[in-house]
């Protein structure tokens, strides 16, 4: 079965310093896929080269068989992506956002009416589809920067950080859709330095230190007999030395 993501010795560096240093990865389909590393690991950079937001200094990504950069057409109808921080048109409101990326991606105007309200009304942002997108918080950010990803029906979703800075209620909300889209025959990367959101949600797991991959495999095989949060400090560093300053506090 072709993996729904193929990344094979990518690598990124900024002057002297290697970001991404040859990192291999396989996300088999109908998986649901954690990336996860300290701030800086490099999972964003490989991310962003993975789905051609980035272009890599070596290495090739491919999603669904099609190569991100020699096809890049067929390989972004494949994938929906949220990356961290992601701009959006702040002078449009949530419904404006989703038609006229719909309607960049060619979809028919009746389609992306039809699906922008339903995800609006899945996603809980009825009541906000006429605000402008400058005025919401950050959990409606991530939930519209979501329904842009899901617009194009992807089979594969890649997700930055999904749930950095979002509230509970709109925690459970997200976690909701992406269960569904899994068990619906997606897959699903997610990329997180929150081991318990990766452990509760994944059933693959890969961990990126310094650039390179530390440990891949599904969650039961990478984890063993620890918790992911453990076998992780294991792999990367318990950082004790910094518990050992600080004696006047």
């Amino acid at each position: 079965m072709t993996a729904a993501l193929e990344i094979n010795g990518l690598v990124k560096a900024y002057g002297e310093k290697v970001a991404v240093d040859r990192v291999t990865l396989t996300v088999p389909q109908g998986s649901f896929y954690g990336l996860v590393g300290q701030n800086g690991a490099g999972k964003t950079t490989t991310l962003s080269m993975a789905v051609g937001l980035l272009r890599p200094d070596a290495g090739t990504a491919r999603i669904f068989g099609a190569d991100v950069w020699s096809d890049p057409a067929t390989a972004k109808q494949l994938v929906g992506v949220l990356p961290d921080g992601m701009a959006m048109p702040e002078r449009l409101t949530g419904r404006e956002v989703l038609t006229y990326l719909g309607l960049l991606r060619g979809l028919k105007k009746e389609v992306v009416t039809e699906r922008a309200t339903e995800l609006l009304s899945v996603l809980e942002l009825e009541g906000a589809e006429k605000t402008l997108v400058i005025e919401y918080s950050t959990g409606m950010r991530k939930k519209i920067g979501l329904a842009t990803a899901l617009l194009h029906a992807p089979r594969l979703l890649v997700l930055d950080e999904p749930f950095e800075a979002v509230d509970p209620v709109s925690a459970a909300t997200i976690k909701g859709i992406l269960r569904g889209f899994v068990e619906g025959g997606g897959s699903i990367v997610l990329s997180s330095h929150v081991m318990a959101l990766v452990e509760q949600l994944c059933d693959h797991v890969g961990v990126i230190d310094k650039g390179r991959v530390a440990a891949a495999g599904t969650l039961e095989d990478v984890r063993g007999a620890a918790t992911l949060e453990d076998r992780f400090v294991e792999l990367v560093g318990s950082g004790s030395t910094a518990a050992k300053g600080l004696s006047w506090l």
